[in-house]
């Protein structure tokens, strides 16, 4: 085998500079065609593939677009204030404070601390998202699918979020329940979670960061699909330099919780000095 001695194995490694794939990173992400910003904005290029995971730490005020190119993307979002581990996305805070069950432009992704993480700018998707169910499990997965282990055909999102945590000094009992995008679920008046699926291809989200982040993904299909094959298509996700939601942004005042959760995060940041 050419790879059976170390030289071997170095060349066959070197043949390989250049080659692309579907999905994969794109580094420097300024390589990346037909970006959504100014040029030599863009800090995170990358094609996540169907059973795949990502993750990154971004700065304050980054834009950060999921697209569903195919219409089979399911990204399952967990954030958390970087280098508070404590802190993190905190959904059913998300929900009861903002009154509010379903993800959409304008809303907040909130903290255990009632602080603002995120503020979703963009939203092309009619609503396909879902802040309830959370990700799929290895027990979910292996009954369903015959596995759900990460290097699986099929694997579950809480075991591919585990990976992308430890990558981030992160241990298992700190992931949160996961918000969803581009599959979506409602509730009906019995109070029964409905799967209302996707809304087709080319859907996509933006959302800002209004902390430092440190951001985990994992593209797998929605808990609650009902299809009997692991159906998962590839996600893009684009992030580039921005600024932080300004005072007067109509965003800020939307709503009373809104505006407090907004004025909650300016304080923990003016004590550290950053306005």
């Amino acid at each position: 085998m050419a790879t059976a001695t170390t030289y071997g194995a170095r060349d066959h490694a070197r043949a390989q500079a250049g080659a692309k794939a579907e999905a994969m990173p794109v580094v420097p992400a300024t390589d990346w065609p037909d970006p959504p910003c100014e040029a030599g904005q863009l800090v995170w290029a990358e094609t996540v593939a169907g059973g795949g995971y990502t993750h990154r730490a971004v700065a304050r005020g980054t834009e950060i677009r999921l697209t569903d190119p195919h219409g089979d993307a399911c990204a399952h979002l967990l954030l958390y204030a970087d280098g508070r581990s404590w802190e993190r996305l905190n959904t059913a805070d998300t929900v009861k404070v903002q009154w509010n069950a379903y993800l959409g432009t304008g809303r907040l992704l909130l903290s255990g601390q009632g602080r603002v993480l995120a503020t979703l700018v963009t939203d092309t998707t009619d609503g396909r998202h879902d802040a309830l169910c959370g990700t799929s499990t290895l027990a979910r997965n292996t009954a369903r699918y015959g596995d759900g282990a990460p290097h699986s055909a099929s694997p579950a999102g809480r075991e591919l979020l585990k990976l992308a945590a430890l990558k981030n000094g992160l241990e298992p009992r700190d992931l949160p329940p996961s918000v969803s995008f581009f599959q979506g679920v409602e509730v009906r008046e019995d109070g029964a979670l409905a799967f209302t699926g996707s809304v087709g291809p080319g859907g996509s989200v933006t959302l800002r960061a209004e902390r430092d982040l440190t951001v985990l993904l994992a593209n797998v299909p929605h808990p609650l699909d009902p299809r009997p094959a692991y159906t998962s298509t590839p996600l893009e996700v684009l992030a580039w330099t921005a600024d932080p939601t300004a005072p007067d942004d109509p965003l800020r005042e939307a709503t009373p919780e809104g505006r407090r959760a907004f004025l909650n995060t300016a304080e923990f940041l003016a004590a550290r000095g950053i306005r």
